[in-house]
């Protein structure tokens, strides 16, 4: 059945009284299709879907960067400057999508004049009763809902909370230095820490609540097809089918009515429509400092000859028992500093193959390919051999690198 010969199922239903649909329905009725969701409606679920799937993803395994699993995500993703990448681009899918809904409601209740049927109403606290009642075995049947049950405009208005949420808190983590600018710089940890406990809520609401109230307990395919079947309406919205088959669904608005609101709409929801694009680029562009986290080194090539220069014989790597002071010339005194400000962000928390330069014996240990650090033989250290081609994402610069060469040709003392 073609989706213009369906009814519209825009209004609630709480006017009805609480009886099941007559019994007199005719065949036809009960072989009918109902629409509940235009094809543009489904399209925006699906993209909030995905962006929102996305952020998830790749949210989560930043908030929980130093677990195994964090760790896992990141490194599949290519990194965390890659995780990142993709979570702002989901973020501004979302806020996009967001901007289309608001125009989109705003439309319907004010140009077609669809009752705002997602609002709570005084109905929806006598239906949680009821069905309080039915779940303790007091009552036959569960409440009788209209277009949406009390449970599913919970979940909606929870789903405009935290988008909210996610947007101004998200905002001041991209942005910390405008948000710098007119709260206390103690708001920046506030917003990381509302951000990742709303994303770890929103998730498990997600996969514990919407999961199991639409797909597992009774699979709704609505979204996706658009219709339900007489039976599947019965059980789900029953006062809504009972209105329909009273023939008591207001009638289309006149064509002339429907330009009239139009011509008054569309330029306001233009304006607000550019408004909240500009909202959402200043969002965007505003700043850089969250984007880019490695370091950018020096560029220029160092010089490797083709004959390795003679190196003076090291002098005899100092015994644990000797008391040696501590100097700038030591890890402890300058090259743990130096490998946290340049090579942090790769083999920190997220260990890039397997490495690890936050402890002396960690660079001792190495990655999967080997020691970085050989005391006392610079050329078999890997740490060495990746900055001597002068393109690393965390170079050093030249005389860092020849401070680093002749401390580890020294014996690359701890202390």
């Amino acid at each position: 059945m073609a989706d213009q010969n369906l009814p519209d199922l825009s209004s609630e239903a709480s006017s009805v009284p609480e009886t099941p649909v007559p019994a007199t329905t005719s065949a036809v009725e009960t072989k009918e299709k109902y629409l509940r969701f235009t094809i543009l409606q489904r399209i925006e679920h699906i993209t909030f879907l995905l962006s929102f799937t996305l952020l998830g993803f790749t949210g989560l395994p930043q908030k929980y960067a130093n677990s195994s699993f964090g760790q896992g995500i990141l490194a599949m993703l290519g990194g965390i400057e890659t995780t990142r990448l993709i979570h702002h681009f989901s973020a501004a899918v979302m806020m996009v999508i967001s901007i289309y809904h608001v125009m989109e409601v705003l439309y319907k209740l004010y140009v077609e004049r669809t009752p705002w049927t997602m609002l709570p109403v005084v109905d929806d606290i006598r239906h949680v009763l009821q069905d309080i009642q039915y779940y303790l075995g007091f009552r036959k049947r569960r409440a009788y809902y209209g277009r949406y049950s009390y449970a599913e405009k919970a979940e909606y208005l929870a789903l405009v909370w935290g988008t909210v949420i996610m947007g101004l808190t998200g905002f001041m983590m991209w942005n910390p230095i405008t948000t710098a600018r007119f709260m206390s710089g103690q708001a920046i940890p506030a917003a990381k820490a509302a951000h990742g406990a709303e994303a770890v809520l929103a998730v498990l609401a997600i996969i514990l609540w919407h999961f199991y109230h639409v797909h597992v307990r009774n699979f709704n395919k609505s979204m996706f097809i658009g219709t339900l079947s007489y039976e599947e309406m019965e059980h789900e919205h029953p006062a809504e089918l009972a209105e329909i088959t009273a023939r008591k669904v207001k009638s289309a608005l006149s064509l002339p009515e429907i330009r009239k609101r139009q011509r008054i709409f569309f330029p306001i929801a233009g304006v607000l429509t550019i408004t909240l694009g500009f909202g959402v680029i200043e969002f965007l562009t505003i700043e850089k400092t969250a984007i880019t986290t490695i370091p950018r080194g020096e560029t220029a090539a160092v010089f490797v000859p083709a004959t390795p220069t003679p190196r003076p014989t090291p002098s005899p790597m100092p015994t644990p028992d000797q008391n040696r002071p501590v100097g700038s010339d030591t890890w402890d005194g300058f090259y743990q500093a130096l490998f946290r400000n340049r090579c942090d962000s790769c083999h920190g928390a997220t260990q890039v193959g397997g490495l690890s330069l936050k402890t002396y014996q960690n660079a001792l240990d190495g990655g999967k390919s080997g020691p970085a650090i050989v005391p006392g033989d610079p050329d078999n250290s890997l740490l060495v051999q990746k900055q001597a081609s002068g393109s690393h994402p965390g170079q050093l610069a030249i005389d860092e690198l020849d401070k680093v060469i002749n401390w580890i040709q020294t014996g690359a003392p701890e202390k």
